[in-house]
């Protein structure tokens, strides 16, 4: 098996007529994940990369939002520190947002969009920062050339990333860990899938050729943080 390129093998997660007590199991158990392995944390260290300020409020959004842990991690943190954040989710999922809303019922400074992300139009684009957790790996190539172009244009601050790196220890790790533990038949597919369609260094650096204030940093478990400050940000 070669991880010298990406897979572009379809993921379960992107078929539309997914039940939803099967999504709702597949969204709990990542979130399991990303808790235990350190992936909220990648993402709560990409917001703490551009200093937000105590005396200012900040509108965040976040392009695949999925079941809003994200968000609500941050939403936890920004209280901790007395900080003002609107946070703004969306996906194209119904489901997966009606799963947010539930999970994030106690944070009325979190809210959700249904719809894809280049249908937001108006006052859905302004943004102080914009951020993905887990979704890029999702995009083909020149759609993610567009989202990263998305993401510069609509975000005062910039943007961040949190994705996975391709690699094999980390393709066979989560696909023996998930064959374990997990009871989602989507995320025992998905998951060692997800990283065959992650990314290598180089591929970060095709895609930041446009930004050359990106900066790319591995992560432990696997994971690369990508941020983009703006001028006055960088």
């Amino acid at each position: 098996m070669s991880f010298k390129h990406r897979s572009y093998e379809a993921e379960l997660l992107d078929a539309e007529d997914i039940p939803t007590a099967q999504l709702y199991r597949n969204l709990l158990e990542l979130n399991t994940i990303n808790t235990l392995l350190g992936g909220h944390n990648i993402t709560l260290v990409g917001l703490k990369a551009f200093k937000l300020k105590q005396n200012k409020p900040y509108r965040i959004l976040d392009i695949g939002c999925g079941g809003g842990d994200n968000l609500r991690v941050l939403a936890i943190w920004a209280r901790k520190h007395n900080l003002t954040l609107e946070l703004v989710g969306v996906d194209l999922k119904q489901d997966c947002i009606n799963y947010a809303k539930i999970q994030c019922k106690n944070f009325p400074e979190i809210s959700f969009i249904t719809s894809d992300y280049r249908n937001l139009r108006g006052e859905d684009l302004n943004f102080d920062i914009i951020f993905s957790a887990l979704c890029c790996h999702h995009f083909a190539d020149h759609d993610l050339a567009s989202l990263l172009a998305f993401k510069q244009a609509n975000a005062r601050l910039g943007f961040f990333i949190n994705d996975l790196h391709r690699h094999s220890l980390a393709y066979f790790s989560i696909k023996w860990l998930t064959a374990i533990f997990s009871k989602s038949h989507l995320v025992k597919n998905d998951a060692p899938l997800s990283v065959k369609r992650g990314f290598r260094k180089q591929d970060w650096k095709h895609f930041l050729k446009p930004f050359p204030t990106s900066k790319v940093s591995w992560k432990w478990a696997f994971r690369w943080l990508v941020v983009v400050k703006n001028n006055e940000q960088s």
